[in-house]
């Protein structure tokens, strides 16, 4: 936002536009499109009489002109103080200030451009990037799993002796927000250039969507709160897409870019599970039985639940037997964290991360995956999983998930990790968060396990 410095006369030419024009008001906390064609030259809007106002704006569609958003935050007045241009990044603005002395909203050289004006007294309409990504969970050959960002984190108090419980191994998930934000998702093809275009939500949500919603609920991935899942079919093979979630229709997350496997790739999708909340990819388990296209708790084979959870379960008993609450074994760690790192930990290892080799356009320079060697029928890391006649990879866990359970838990559990220096390669991902040495935190060839471009390193979760 910045003050004009005018000339005397383009002063009194503005002055004059926000007198006589025929004013729209707008009301408080309501967002508005309005389209160029069906605008007066110039239009102007009077807003609210309010002691602290945003007006949002956002281009929605360009024509041959760039309009000039221009708020004059006392009407009374005739000073070039009051007024102010909304300058535009990315396609939206905000200007922040008092209207008391009533205000008006100009907009000049609109053309045939159409967009969005909110007046508001908080931030629900505030037109804005979310710093925070969507989240991918995997793709099939034609199916994509994603997650918007976190939202409404969970705040819990912790267990306290004398009764320092943990929770069952079948976690209950608990009842989400009552008033949650408004998600939208719009995935195109990235060669239609969406990425390339106008970054305003108005801008993206115009764009038709690719693959049809199949479901979309609140999932509590983790502790960094809800987000929004969408499970998509009827995407195209060996395609790259582009991805975006917006937020109350005004605010904009992305994009993230994935590619969807090849046509052959034979691994379902496995998602919303209780006990293995962070469990959203690709598993070597037979073809769900239709109407199913995906597995989760409702479907998921007891031979393979059944076991995690009698582990899950004996490992808190044993963990328990440690004063919890009472005794420190740790300044950083508890029980609790403890039994989170080791849940991490077994579902990485209870459900191998299905994954391709990467394409021929793979660049040379970029780390490669931690991917093992083709397999089929049972799987060695975890025998109650059923036998499958294709062929298959897996991409191993990241050595941090090990190393998190490590330091988190009490040294009588005998929690060991392979060492870096020697074995952990044959059945860890090593060196892509962790450079790789015993001990030293960060580092890594990419820094993190999966990032915006749909790249997986190694299996976090």
């Amino acid at each position: 936002m910045r003050r004009l410095r005018l000339s005397r006369s383009l002063w009194c030419f503005i002055c004059a536009i926000f007198a006589v024009s025929a004013q729209e008001s707008l009301n408080l906390d309501t967002l508005y499109s309005f389209s160029g064609a069906s605008l007066s030259s110039d239009p102007t809007f009077s807003l609210p009489q309010v002691q602290q106002l945003t007006v949002s704006v956002a281009i929605c569609s360009t024509g041959t002109t760039s309009p000039v958003f221009l708020v004059n935050n006392n009407t009374a007045s005739t000073s070039t103080t009051d007024i102010f241009e909304i300058p535009l990044d990315s396609g939206f603005g905000n200007w922040t200030g008092t209207t008391q002395q009533g205000g008006s909203l100009v907009v000049q050289n609109v053309g045939q451009t159409s967009f969005q004006v909110a007046a508001s007294t908080g931030v629900a309409l505030v037109h804005e990037l979310i710093p925070a990504l969507p989240f991918l969970g995997d793709t099939t050959n034609t199916q994509a799993l994603i997650f918007s960002p976190p939202i409404s984190p969970i705040e819990s108090s912790p267990p306290t002796y004398p009764n320092y419980t943990l929770p069952p191994a079948n976690l209950s998930v608990p009842s989400p927000p009552l008033s949650p934000p408004a998600f939208s998702l719009v995935i195109a093809p990235t060669s239609s250039g969406l990425a390339s275009g106008m970054q305003t939500a108005c801008s993206i949500n115009s764009t038709s969507s690719s693959g049809l919603v199949v479901s979309n609920d609140l999932w509590l991935r983790d502790k960094h709160g809800w987000r929004s899942q969408w499970l998509i079919n009827d995407l195209t093979p060996s395609t790259n897409y582009t991805a975006y979630v917006i937020q109350d229709q005004v605010k904009l997350s992305g994009p993230v870019y994935f590619t969807t496997k090849s046509p052959s790739f034979p691994c379902p999708l496995v998602h919303s599970l209780p006990f293995c909340p962070s469990t959203s990819y690709t598993v070597p388990l037979p073809f769900p039985q239709s109407p199913a296209s995906s597995y989760d708790s409702s479907n998921l084979p007891q031979s393979v639940s059944d076991p995690l959870l009698q582990y899950m379960t004996n490992f808190t008993t044993m963990l328990l037997m440690f004063p919890c609450g009472r005794d420190l074994y740790s300044p950083l760690q508890t029980c609790e964290s403890c039994q989170e790192a080791y849940r991490a930990w077994l579902c990485s290892v209870s459900f191998p991360r299905c994954a391709e080799s990467p394409s021929s356009s793979f660049s040379p320079s970029s780390p490669t995956p931690a991917l093992t060697l083709p397999q089929s029928g049972s799987n060695a890391r975890n025998p109650f999983l059923p036998n499958v006649s294709f062929s298959y990879q897996t991409v191993l866990p990241c050595l941090e998930v090990c190393s998190a359970a490590d330091r988190a838990c009490p040294n009588f559990l005998g929690i060991k990790c392979p060492t870096p220096r020697f074995n952990a390669a044959s059945s860890y991902g090593v060196g892509f968060i962790d450079e790789g040495e015993q001990g030293v935190l960060g580092g890594g060839s990419t820094g993190v396990a999966q990032d915006r471009w749909g790249n997986v390193w190694c299996n976090p979760s």
